[in-house]
């Protein structure tokens, strides 16, 4: 007799993007093995859904950070710093998100490439990688310094473009 395995539905980037849980955004203390490199302090632990509302701010002909974009929340919150590894989780679903919409036909979606890694790199990690997201800022006029890698390619000058946080 053959055991039957129940199967999840795997969740839509939306349905990650909508992940609310009670308590959050949270302030925790900077684990001990991360306090090496971060110091010791209080730290912000966001939602997916408030990276995808500040990443939706983000205006053509500006770009971010994923730093910057920690750094504004930790002013915000007053703490230290903000989470790094769910920051870059929280994008990566809001970008994930974003292209779910575009593929639904909407016109308007969350600019997630925009959202540049430190030193004006592209993120791998985006819908399609790196030529998907050199393709759409180079729409939007950036010019893009291609690597000997994609985990190298940059926007010209990226500081130039940069948002104010």
């Amino acid at each position: 007799m053959e055991a039957k395995v129940k199967k999840s539905k795997k969740k839509s980037w939306k349905e990650k993007l909508e992940f609310s849980a009670e308590g959050y955004p949270k302030v925790v203390d900077i684990p001990d093995n991360w306090a090496k490199t971060m110091g010791h302090g209080k730290m912000i632990i966001l939602t997916p859904k408030i990276i995808d509302e500040y990443i939706k701010t983000i205006p053509k002909g500006k770009l971010i950070t994923i730093n910057l974009i920690r750094e504004k929340f930790a002013i915000e919150y007053n703490v230290e710093t903000t989470c790094p590894l769910t920051t870059g989780i929280f994008t990566w679903i809001a970008a994930g998100a974003a292209e779910e919409d575009r593929t639904a036909g909407k016109k308007q979606i969350t600019p997630y490439w925009r959202v540049l890694k430190e030193g004006g790199k592209l993120n791998p990690k985006f819908p399609f990688g790196v030529d998907h997201q050199a393709k759409l800022l180079a729409a939007e006029g950036f010019e893009i310094v291609p690597g000997k890698t994609t985990a190298n390619w940059k926007v010209n000058n990226y500081k130039d473009y940069l948002m104010k946080i």
